[in-house]
């Protein structure tokens, strides 16, 4: 486990910043501790302080998640979001997207969010903006990107592509035993 270089550091926060803007820095000065992102087997890693210093005791190799799973970096070097981030980017989102009922499940499987199955979409939402989806009783689904801004989104076909998923909680389920 150790920190993130500049590169590295730089890939994170611009994915993040994709999703929550400058809200970044409430991740890190937070009012119950400071807390740090850190890699682990290419994986980026959320955690406290303290946290960091208990599992410096611990070796590498019987380490296996020492924090939460933000994402990962691919053999490229591109950062990717894990579903497990839902729960820190969803409180501080900039765009949102709600999904009716009845396109929720489609949502949870995998599939992009439709025309027909768009409940409500924050103002101002640019095109490829990230957003998080909601359901229609504020539960976070997931998040993904936004394939039309809020204005085409008015005049557009019930069957074109609004956001194209990226993850949702459904996740859990599917790809259990890959998540850490």
């Amino acid at each position: 486990m150790r920190p993130l270089t500049e590169a590295e550091t730089r890939a994170v926060f611009e994915k993040l910043s994709k999703y929550i803007g400058e809200n970044i820095q409430l991740l890190v000065d937070r009012p119950d501790g400071t807390y740090c992102f850190r890699l682990h087997r290419d994986r980026v890693y959320y955690l406290s302080e303290k946290l960091l210093k208990l599992a410096a005791s611990v070796p590498r190799d019987s380490l296996v998640a020492p924090g939460t799973c933000f994402g990962k970096f691919t053999k490229s070097q591109k950062f990717r979001l894990s579903v497990t981030a839902l729960d820190f980017l969803a409180p501080y989102a900039k765009y949102k997207v709600w999904v009716k009922p009845g396109s929720e499940q489609s949502f949870l499987y995998g599939n992009h969010v439709l025309k027909s199955g768009l409940g409500r979409i924050t103002e101002s939402t640019a095109q490829y903006q990230g957003v998080v989806v909601y359901s229609m009783a504020d539960v976070p689904l997931g998040f993904g990107v936004a394939a039309k801004s809020t204005q085409e989104c008015r005049k557009v076909d019930p069957l074109a592509i609004v956001v194209f998923h990226q993850a949702d909680v459904g996740e859990y389920v599917r790809n259990e035993d890959t998540l850490t």
